[in-house]
């Protein structure tokens, strides 16, 4: 089912950790052609290609009151609950991690501050296809809103009937967000990055996509528009031992395989017993899912690593340099002791400690946000926080004194670096 190797030798691992690649050289060009064409015509545009790759444009982008409404009736209430009950933890957690302003004296007569301050506009992206991502919304418009970002727009696709799932526009109304356009694909990152007639542009995008909206973000983001963060297909690693079970490692596998084909899920475990019945378990679940050719193809991509020396600490160790060179953007952790390994990691996007703790949970109700690095940027990036929708000012203030005490360091450190006009700048006021 999975391929399983025994005991790969450090040298192996760089190739052992590697993503689905594809050549996108074709995709880059027709993106390359979207964009271009979005900010030569605007809406225009925007029409001609959603009519030429979806068959069908709506007759108007932006979402009516009238439909926000007609979307709340046809969610069950069942289902409003489970996403009221996942906002409250989402907002709790989100809350908590508000970053701080602070003001420090460096030196007498040296005030320094670092002031944050919201995003003045951003854009959400919820993909819209075979799983409309209501979920996301929530991970993006709630720290979106803690921060106080005065303009959230949201871009979402729709049928060729016109029609935007009513739980995505049920959860956006919950969220806050007013303004929501029925418009997918690169187009739509286009028209966020550089604006038509009826969008205005924002100054950062975020949320998830395929391999053209991923594309396209990262082309608008070399010029003024910043994006979330390099992103990838989904991917999980489980580190389990003998406590493990196999049917709670192959389900948490499923979970991320059945997002697309180049999704990838690895599994570390102890013995070749262990990883045979992993792969049991995956057969006789995959064969129960309705997103089993999905899911099958990304199982191609996914491996499970067999460490079996007999050390248990050096085992360990193996499991954590291994983790850490994956550097996956979920990491679940079912072992005897799991802080034991967890506080040892230092390359993640999300870490799940226990048994009891599914990758599934931090994707919807937990609290913590699911919108993570992928393709190993978790070495260097970290998932959407609060501060992901903020910037920072830094502030100085000198008095004389403070510059009196401060301008033969700045003088000399100028004049070592050539830069004569910087020491002037600092000469003549002492002078004066």
């Amino acid at each position: 089912m999975v391929s399983i190797l025994t005991n790969p030798s450090p040298a192996t691992w760089p190739a052992l950790c590697k993503r689905a690649e594809f050549d996108d050289s074709v995709i880059e060009a027709r993106v390359r052609a979207i964009l271009q064409r979005v900010r030569a015509d605007g809406d225009n545009a925007l029409r001609a290609i959603t009519e030429e790759i979806d068959g069908a444009c709506p007759n108007e982008f932006l979402v009516s009151e009238t439909e926000f409404e007609r979307a709340s009736s046809l969610v069950p209430n069942e289902l409003k609950e489970a996403i009221i009950q996942a906002e409250g933890n989402i907002e709790r957690f989100h809350k908590a991690e508000f970053p701080s302003s602070f003001k420090v004296e460096t030196m007498p007569g040296v005030s320094c501050q670092r002031r944050w301050l919201p995003i003045s506009r951003v854009g959400l992206y919820i993909p819209g296809g075979s799983a409309p991502l209501f979920s996301t919304i929530l991970m993006l418009a709630i720290p979106a809103r803690l921060a106080g970002c005065p303009e959230v727009i949201l871009c979402t696709p729709c049928n060729k009937a016109g029609e935007v799932n009513p739980v995505v526009l049920w959860t956006a109304r919950l969220c806050g967000i007013e303004t929501v356009y029925k418009l997918g694909g690169a187009q739509a990152i286009g028209a966020m990055a550089y604006g038509t007639e009826s969008i205005c542009p924002v100054n950062k995008i975020f949320g998830p996509g395929n391999r053209y909206v991923t594309k396209a973000k990262q082309m608008v983001s070399t010029g003024s528009t910043a994006i979330d963060m390099p992103a990838g297909p989904s991917e999980i690693m489980v580190l389990a031992d003998e406590t493990a079970s196999p049917d709670f490692i192959a389900a948490d596998m499923l979970s991320q395989a059945e997002h697309g084909p180049d999704s990838q899920a690895m599994v570390v475990c102890p013995n070749m017993e262990m990883a045979k019945s992993i792969n049991d378990e995956l057969e006789r679940q995959l064969a129960l899912l309705p997103r089993a050719p999905v899911a099958d193809k990304a199982l191609s991509n996914s491996r499970i690593i067999v460490f079996n020396t007999p050390d248990e600490a050096a085992r360990r160790e193996l499991f954590i340099s291994f983790a850490n060179a994956y550097a996956s953007e979920h990491l679940l952790i079912e072992t005897r002791d799991p802080w034991q390994i967890a506080h040892c990691i230092t390359a993640a996007g999300s870490i799940f400690i226990g048994h009891h703790s599914p990758e599934s949970a931090g994707d919807y109700a937990s609290g913590t946000n699911h919108t993570l690095p992928t393709m190993g940027y978790a070495k260097a990036y970290n998932g959407i926080g609060v501060d992901s929708f903020m910037h920072a000012i830094t502030y100085q203030e000198l008095s004389a004194e403070g510059l009196e005490c401060l301008s033969q360091a700045i003088i000399h450190m100028a004049e070592a670096e050539g830069l004569d006009a910087h020491a002037n700048a600092v000469k003549v006021r002492v002078k004066k």
